[in-house]
């Protein structure tokens, strides 16, 4: 089986433009493509990439140590295995499920109606840069307990940070931007977690100042780096999510009328928005051994990327997969949000996401209080639909018009509510 086919190639700008017309011609022609320009191999089958992403011996987060930990400042959950691991990421998900996660629930509603509130009495609004990023960013900030008017400097610094670990062939230009980013969000959150450690307060950073591995407290760089961890975690697939749910209901008004209708389909709808088109692409992992993969030889210490859209499209474990369908009888609804989901936003196995849950929660919180209220809903005049984003994908803008909203939102989810 060809390793490559003439002329194609994954970091093209025809790639680029959409991903998703190639996946099929992968899966069937080149399931383990090598890319020559940056010396990987990218696997596109469902079962092949769920083999990778649970067989944590044979295929490691190794290339994350160059990949991350440089603007991450440490290592990463992702770059950890054992006692460490479990520990860390227990103090991470303690912070973002259980009665942690319903009060923030209610945080997370409060922001919503505080920024959505002057765009629907508006009638208009692009979802992705009036709403969608800002308000990802400023939740995440008041979980962390920082200050939220600070979210257009942090967002920047993580930008900077996202592209550095996204980014497949970043120029030197680049690689110092990133880093310059990485360095500015290492200083701004020094001092913030040197302050909690003297005067903790209800917040994560607070928590993970309070926390012990094997009886030592973790270090400031340890600290430094779960934050930034968690930034990544609960930003990156919300905003991106909530467009590109939006953007699939309304090029399907049936199924948009009937989730404005029954709340009950909305997880459903979001489940599906993670497979049609999950936020994030690729998944890197480092073959610690030569592997043989859909016939074809991985060699030792080979970086092996998985191809997330490719595999949640994969025939062999979804019906006519390239229909988005609320209904979807093989998606397993109630587990989509879990290690046991049948597509692969969230990763899977022992390194599933650790920002899920929160993130159902930002999505579904929102999209629960903005669906009923968008009567009339469509794309501005003139509006060309882009996508961007090779490693993490997402809309550029979805610029909106709907009938203005003149009636306050619930009580319940005004700030203080």
């Amino acid at each position: 089986m060809p390793l490559v086919r003439p002329g194609f190639s994954v970091l093209s700008d025809a790639f680029a433009a959409d991903p998703y017309r190639h996946f099929a011609r992968l899966r069937e022609q080149a399931p383990v493509h090598y890319e020559p320009a940056v010396d990987s191999y990218f696997l596109s089958r469902h079962q092949d990439v769920g083999r990778v992403l649970t067989d944590h011996r044979a295929f490691t987060t190794e290339t994350l140590q160059a990949r991350a930990e440089p603007v991450m400042r440490g290592p990463v959950l992702a770059q950890m295995t054992g006692a460490e691991h479990t520990a860390k990421r227990g103090i991470v998900v303690r912070g973002l499920t259980g009665e942690a996660l319903r009060e923030q629930t209610r945080g997370v509603r409060a922001r919503a109606a505080e920024l959505l509130a002057p765009l629907l009495a508006r009638g208009r609004m692009d979802l992705v840069g009036d709403f969608g990023k800002p308000f990802a960013v400023q939740v995440t900030l008041d979980l962390l307990g920082l200050d939220r008017g600070d979210w257009r400097r942090v967002a920047a610094w993580h930008s900077g940070v996202a592209e550095f670990i996204t980014g497949l062939t970043l120029t030197p230009e680049r690689r110092r931007h990133c880093m310059e980013c990485a360095e500015q969000l290492e200083s701004y959150l020094v001092p913030v977690i040197e302050r909690r450690r003297r005067e903790p307060g209800p917040d994560l950073i607070s928590k993970l100042c309070a926390a012990e591995f094997e009886g030592t407290a973790l270090s400031v760089r340890d600290i430094t780096a779960l934050i930034i961890n968690v930034l990544a975690a609960a930003t990156e697939p919300a905003d991106k999510t909530l467009a590109l749910l939006v953007r699939h209901l309304i090029d399907r008004p049936g199924q948009l009328a009937r989730v404005r209708r029954d709340p009950a389909l909305l997880p459903a709808a979001i489940a599906e928005t993670l497979r049609y088109t999950p936020p994030v692409q690729l998944v890197p992992r480092r073959a610690e051994r030569a592997a043989v993969i859909a016939g074809t030889t991985v060699p030792a210490g080979a970086t092996v990327f998985c191809m997330i859209g490719a595999a949640n499209r994969d025939p062999a474990v979804f019906a006519d997969p390239d229909t988005f369908d609320i209904d979807r009888a093989d998606l397993g609804t109630a587990r989509s949000f879990t290690a046991a989901a049948q597509h692969l936003a969230f990763g899977t196995g022992l390194h599933q996401c650790v920002g899920a849950a929160f993130a159902r929660a930002e999505i579904e919180t929102v999209a629960a209080m903005l669906l009923p209220l968008l009567d009339e809903v469509r794309y501005r005049p003139g509006f060309r639909y882009r996508e961007t984003g090779l490693y993490t994908r997402g809309p550029v803008s979805l610029p909106l018009v709907f009938t203005p909203v003149r009636t306050p939102l619930p009580e319940d989810a005004t700030p203080g509510g």
